[in-house]
């Protein structure tokens, strides 16, 4: 989507990545969602624990659909719609330690990712 923002902009089109949490909706239910079978063995256990994790969740999110709802459509009826927006605290608290996790990667690999150009280009 943010590759797609610079091309439609002169057409007076804005685009907006929406990066939720979780709310209760049909998503986790048993009739809305899924799971495929584990085909690699390393994964299994994982994938299983994964799956009663959001069984376990499901009718326990903390997000109030209406209120992303409206929120929604203020942001995307709005002048100027925001390029990304994380809605809903789970998700707040999810892209705040992702931005450490990537800020602490940078930092410790800065020095030798910032001495990778030509040496005529330094």
């Amino acid at each position: 989507m943010e590759s797609l923002a610079p091309e439609v902009a002169p057409f007076g089109i804005s685009t907006m990545v929406v990066e939720p949490g979780f709310f209760p909706t049909d998503l986790l239910t048993p009739e809305s969602t899924g799971y495929a079978e584990s085909s690699i063995a390393d994964y299994a256990e994982r994938a299983k624990l994964t799956v009663e994790a959001w069984n376990g969740m499901n009718g326990r999110q903390g997000g109030d659909p209406a209120k992303l709802a409206a929120a929604l459509i203020g942001l995307a009826t709005s002048e100027r719609p925001p390029a990304r927006w994380v809605a809903g605290a789970d998700a707040v608290t999810a892209v705040e330690q992702k931005a450490r996790d990537l800020r602490a990667r940078l930092i410790a690999h800065r020095e030798l990712s910032s001495s990778l150009d030509h040496d005529s280009a330094q």
